[in-house]
């Protein structure tokens, strides 16, 4: 009897994994917690029109054109990231939830319509523009410096420390969490210290006592942060991640202990860098220090030009959405720089910081037309020469020079990446 032979069938490959499959993969099956993943499209769009008829047409606000412009604009931007927490797609985190991730990436979006907008206005629209949200603003920021007494003294040192210091190391906590990366975090703390010192003859805040930029800023403020930062990093890195829905728990502190653990990640990812294991990682810590240096930049630049105090509410916005679209924009920065295979583009998030960034430069560039007109510092520009032929000169010698003096006859350059993740495997990780 001969026995029955199946014909070979040749399967097809399988696609790229759906950030969205991905997002649903993970989805909770508990009922007390499905409500929040299933879709309501209708309902929101019922809720939004029924609100948008009630503060249109009985709303008790005073019926001036100052209160419906900013009322209207106000209504379309909610408007906008309603529509965008709905149908924008996902990114590469799904705690809390996605939704929160979209609401991130409208805003980004919304940002940069605003950025757009005040790039096309001259220096006196653009201050009249933000006073117009804020009659206390539009009027000359006095001038400001740090390094009238640089005696180290405790009375010196004691007068320096205000509630800016405890935002110095919020900040640096926070940036941790997005480098995720110890010497990444000193060389841009370093490097920001070198921008002020290149900076102070454009802005007289930049101006601080030595020990001020070495001992209060760094050693103190922004070590306290990497620390804190670094040890939070190290906690979820070895934390044991076990998703259990909330009625399978049977203890009320269980459930309260799981509805909590929502807002943390999902996962954890370890960054490792490593610039000097290939050129492109090299190119990539480059660029992602630039990025960052530039973003510090802007805020100092936008609030001079724009005449905002840095105790202003604007200042502390702008800080908190950064750094909103910084964790996404980061980790999508370091997925297609370290496994270029697994991601054959950039992320949206980054595409949108990117953008964001960029356009900061250009209303400072357009705005600054005659407000900066002391030149460079010789020392400053000898310095930056050097500086950034040593950044030249240590890869020709790493990737091109070594390979070569070890295998004169078979050595090229480095250009292939180290991925810290294999391909075959970044599309099946969990995101976190």
């Amino acid at each position: 009897m001969a026995s029955a032979v199946r014909p070979k069938v040749e399967r097809p490959s399988s696609p790229e994994v759906d950030p969205l499959v991905q997002v649903r993969s993970v989805t909770p099956s508990d009922p007390t917690s499905e409500f929040f993943y299933h879709p309501r499209t209708l309902s929101a769009l019922f809720c939004m029109i029924a609100t948008l008829v009630y503060v249109a047409f009985f709303s008790p606000i005073e019926d001036t054109t100052v209160n419906n412009t900013k009322l209207g604009i106000f209504a379309a931007s909610l408007c906008f990231l309603l529509f965008g927490v709905l149908q924008f797609r996902d990114g590469p985190f799904i705690r809390p939830h996605p939704a929160v991730w979209r609401l991130v990436l409208a805003m980004g979006v919304l940002y940069q319509m605003f950025l757009v907008f005040l790039l096309f206005q001259n220096p006196r629209d653009a201050r009249q523009l933000i006073a117009y949200w804020d009659p206390e603003l539009g009027k000359p920021l006095p001038d400001r410096s740090y390094a009238d007494s640089c005696e180290l003294t405790w009375d010196n040192l004691k007068n320096q420390v205000d509630i800016f210091v405890l935002a110095h190391a919020l900040g640096w906590f926070g940036k941790t969490l997005i480098i995720r990366d110890v010497w990444l975090c000193w060389i841009v703390s370093v490097m920001f210290e070198v921008m002020e010192y290149s900076l102070q003859h454009q802005l007289n805040n930049f101006a601080e006592c030595w020990w001020d930029h070495w001992i209060l800023d760094v050693l103190v403020c922004n070590w306290l942060g990497i620390y804190l930062g670094m040890k939070t990093c190290e906690y979820f890195e070895m934390k044991q991640y076990s998703w259990r829905g909330i009625r399978q728990i049977p203890t009320y502190r269980g459930k309260i202990s799981r509805t909590a653990a929502q807002f943390t990640p999902h996962s954890w990812t370890k960054f490792e860098w490593g610039p000097t294991k290939s050129f492109r990682n090299y190119v990539a810590v480059i660029l992602v220090v630039a990025v960052i240096l530039v973003c510090e930049l802007n805020a100092f630049y936008l609030k001079f030009l724009l005449w905002v105090p840095p105790e202003h509410p604007l200042v502390t916005y702008r800080l908190t959405i950064m750094f909103l679209f910084g964790i996404p924009s980061c980790r999508e920065a370091y997925d297609y720089m370290m496994s270029p295979l697994a991601n054959t583009r950039i992320g949206t998030q980054i595409w949108l910081m990117l953008a964001n960034i960029i356009t900061e430069v250009l209303i400072c560039i357009k705005l600054s037309k005659g407000e900066f007109t002391e030149p460079a510092p010789r020392a400053v520009i000898l310095f930056w020469q050097v500086f950034v032929a040593l950044l030249i000169a240590y890869p020709v010698y790493q990737f091109w020079f070594l390979p070569w003096y070890h295998n004169p006859y078979g050595a090229g350059v480095t250009t292939a990446t180290t991925p810290n993740t294999p391909p075959s495997e970044a599309t099946d990780k969990k995101r976190g």
